[in-house]
């Protein structure tokens, strides 16, 4: 059984852990980097035969029955995380010192905050990354025409998670108020990207943004 743990994009690493993991109760993760000179591929095979990630989902059906935990493994460049559910499993006594809780502490990566809350997995802008982000554009408030504004929040790196769009909302709003105090023309709201895009987190993924 061939496992696929390689993103081959940000926006599909972000939406394999939130909508198939975290989700799903793969609250318990250890996040990490592989170093320079060491090979992904080498290291995801050793990892996944490790802590026996890559099974079957009747495999994974008895373990939960049994109490036992499972595990997924995502890699996007060198950048991984191994997630696993609450139950018995060696994971939790070897990295017992770096697991952390997606219910307590977020994962973050690329800019975005991953969590679980309120019964849901939620995907939001990390806050210090949305802190900078509204500072900039606010300071370009009234220093840029509109046209020149709307085409910095066309291209905002983030996929529109409900979060992310009321972040995404609050900044818009906060730069109209800006240029409405300064006597200028406010943004089209059009200029957002309200609707994400649904990819396949393990094959080549077109970046739209980019056409």
């Amino acid at each position: 059984m061939q496992y696929r743990c390689e993103a081959s994009s940000v926006e599909g690493f972000i939406q394999q852990v939130a909508v198939s993991y975290i989700a799903n109760g793969y609250w318990f993760y250890v996040a990490g980097s592989i170093p320079v000179g060491k090979e992904p591929e080498l290291v995801d095979r050793k990892l996944v035969a490790h802590y026996g990630i890559g099974v079957s989902k009747w495999v994974r059906a008895r373990r939960k029955q049994l109490g036992q935990a499972n595990l997924q493994y995502i890699r996007f460049e060198r950048f991984f995380l191994i997630l696993a559910t609450p139950g018995q499993h060696r994971f939790y006594l070897e990295e017992a010192s770096t697991i952390r809780d997606a219910r307590r502490i977020p994962i973050r990566f690329a800019g975005y905050s991953i969590s679980f809350r309120g019964g849901h997995a939620q995907i939001r802008i990390d806050p210090n990354e949305y802190r900078l982000l509204k500072a900039y554009l606010l300071e370009l408030a009234t220093r840029r025409t509109s046209e020149c504004l709307e085409a910095e929040f066309q291209r905002m790196p983030f996929e529109p998670y409900a979060p992310v769009r009321r972040q995404l909302l609050a900044i818009h709003r906060a730069v109209n108020k800006a240029r409405m105090v300064a006597g200028l023309p406010v943004l089209d709201k059009e200029c957002l990207r309200l609707r994400r895009t649904i990819v396949r987190p393990f094959e080549p993924w077109r970046d739209r943004r980019a056409a």
